[in-house]
């Protein structure tokens, strides 16, 4: 078999850089089965008679407290995974995770429940983004939206399987029904350590890090086009500077990162705040304040709801690479702030009774908000925030995303109980809100990164925004827009060895940093440099102070 021929024949039913991608997509499977079945299992009558009733607030708590948790180890994981490999990072995040979910299976009190879900959200923070880096570096172009979006799959597939088992398990009664799918989470965790210790490490990772050889038996293991990676990134031979964690993170904010960072940590807290958990988490709570009054119907609707998810998800990541990212985020977005606003319009007129239609438009609502998202910002989101970044801040800017990610999911799932308790309609138009200002935004910033190599997207993010152009255009005249910028040229990765500087300067330092390496100057060029800027310093201090100074304590010659 030769990876160049047009017709390879792999010698399985698919490349193995598929097989790769689904292997660590069951990362996603175990974000999306705890999202899914959370919500179900607090609502169970056999967990209540073990860990206790939970009010509203400690309800946020619990649900939430996986998230929180991730927070924290999500910033250091890029800068882990930058270092020592991509699938080494999501390694120990799994085990973490499957100690957590043993610690909620074995739970007594709701002490130790909360404690095993603060040790999941750990190991959850630093395997899940790595997940869609790793698959982001091994997929080809022509497939990498399809295989980039195979997490957020198996996420909604997990939350349709969380339903299901806890809708399945309900019935037993003792605490074995909500026990259970603790018992699955651990199975989940243990698939996905094994899988990863079987794979090759990201190709693109091993070349950063000089490991040319390396990286070539790992594209010849995933079956990647070896014409493309030659054409990609096997030319380039430039590795990734040493970094210190603290210094990776100031990278990131530097100029020629800053815009990319910035929108990948937007993309990635607003399509959460755009509701999804609430809906996720607290379907069967919302099913029921919209008039299905049995806790068997709630279920019955919230597991209709995650099939629909997870039917149009299939579709929606398999033409990934068909629609655009920009057209499918902003489409998308448009469709939720309408769910968001038609439920809180609803709830706030006070037509939602256990009777009537308006109770049907809202389940509706909830409904046609959980496809849109799934096929729309759920797939995008992610891959978004992985291929805009250069190779070698890719894994901490992910990764820092993520953490964002999570702090807002946090914020979402401590407060949606607590809304709904103190208003029908309120969260509905929050989330409708901040969903419509996603749109406007992502009009006017995101540029489009489907069919180009994530070497060439970079460019993208040097040239000038067309609908900010426009706008500058028509206020111009009217002297309220700001001086023309000056496009700045893509920032170069550096080489391995080399200083990166994280103070910020001017363009005219950026210049002279850009032309001149100061290992490069001789020693006495650099004194003598030095010599005469302080003495230039102190020449203008003498002007403005206006006081006398004897010769002997300093003399500053007129020819500096």
């Amino acid at each position: 078999m030769t990876s160049t021929s047009t017709t390879p024949a792999y010698p399985y039913f698919a490349p193995r850089y598929v097989l790769a991608s689904v292997a660590v997509s069951i990362g996603g499977l175990l974000n999306g089965f705890d999202t899914g079945s959370i919500g179900a299992v607090t609502q169970m009558r056999q967990f209540e008679e073990s860990i206790g009733p939970l009010s509203a607030t400690m309800l946020g708590i619990t649900v939430s407290m996986i998230m929180l948790t991730g927070t924290l180890p999500s910033l250091f994981a890029g800068h882990f995974a930058d270092k020592f490999g991509r699938l080494t990072a999501i390694i120990p995040g799994a085990l973490l995770f499957g100690i957590g979910a043993l610690l909620q299976c074995l739970a007594r009190n709701l002490a130790q429940f909360i404690a095993g879900r603060a040790i999941a959200g750990a190991g959850q923070g630093v395997f899940l983004s790595n997940v869609s880096v790793y698959i982001c570096e091994i997929a080809p172009l022509r497939h990498r939206g399809t295989l980039a979006g195979l997490p957020q799959f198996m996420a909604t597939a997990g939350v349709c399987l969380g339903y299901f088992t806890c809708y399945g398990t309900v019935g037993i009664q003792s605490d074995v029904a909500w026990r259970f799918p603790y018992i699955l989470q651990c199975l989940f965790c243990f698939v996905l350590t094994w899988s990863c210790m079987l794979l090759p490490d990201s190709p693109r990772w091993l070349m950063l890090k000089g490991r040319q050889a390396d990286a070539r038996q790992a594209l010849l293991k995933l079956d990647y086009p070896m014409v493309e990676a030659e054409r990609d990134f096997l030319a380039i031979t430039d590795q990734a500077p040493s970094l210190s964690l603290w210094q990776g993170f100031l990278l990131l904010f530097r100029r020629g990162y800053r815009a990319r960072t910035i929108l990948a940590l937007f993309v990635c807290g607003m399509v959460q705040l755009s509701g999804i958990d609430a809906v996720v988490y607290y379907a069967p709570v919302l099913f029921e304040q919209a008039g299905l009054s049995s806790s068997n119907a709630s279920f019955l609707a919230s597991g209709l709801s995650s099939i629909l998810m997870l039917a149009i998800s299939i579709p929606a990541f398999l033409l990934a690479d068909k629609w655009g990212r920009r057209t499918s985020a902003i489409s998308g977005g448009i469709v939720l702030t309408s769910c968001m606003f038609l439920m809180g319009t609803l709830y706030a007129a006070g037509v939602v009774h256990a009777y009537g239609a308006a109770r049907w438009l809202v389940i509706i609502a909830v409904f046609v908000f959980g496809l849109a998202y799934c096929s729309t910002w759920g797939i995008v989101g992610k891959i978004y925030a992985s291929e805009i970044q250069p190779g070698h801040t890719r894994a901490a800017a992910s990764c820092t995303a993520m953490s964002l990610c999570f702090a807002t999911n946090f914020v979402v799932a401590i407060i949606t109980p607590v809304l709904l308790e103190a208003s029908a309609f309120g969260a509905y138009f929050l989330f409708g809100g901040l969903s419509l200002g996603t749109v406007c935004v992502l009009a006017a910033y995101m540029p489009e990164t489907r069919g180009r190599s994530l070497e060439s997207i970079q460019e993208a993010f040097h040239r000038p925004a067309a609908l900010s152009g426009g706008v500058e255009s028509l206020l111009r005249p009217l002297g309220l827009a700001g001086p023309r910028r000056r496009a700045h040229p893509p920032p170069r990765e550096p080489a391995a060895g080399e200083e990166v500087e994280l103070e910020p300067r001017d363009a005219s330092e950026a210049v002279a940093a850009s032309a001149i390496s100061v290992d490069t100057v001789p020693r006495a060029m650099r004194l003598e440099v030095s010599v005469s800027v302080c003495a230039a310093l102190a020449r203008c201090f003498l002007d403005a102070s206006r006081f006398r100074y004897r010769s002997t304590i300093l003399y500053v010659p007129h020819s500096l």
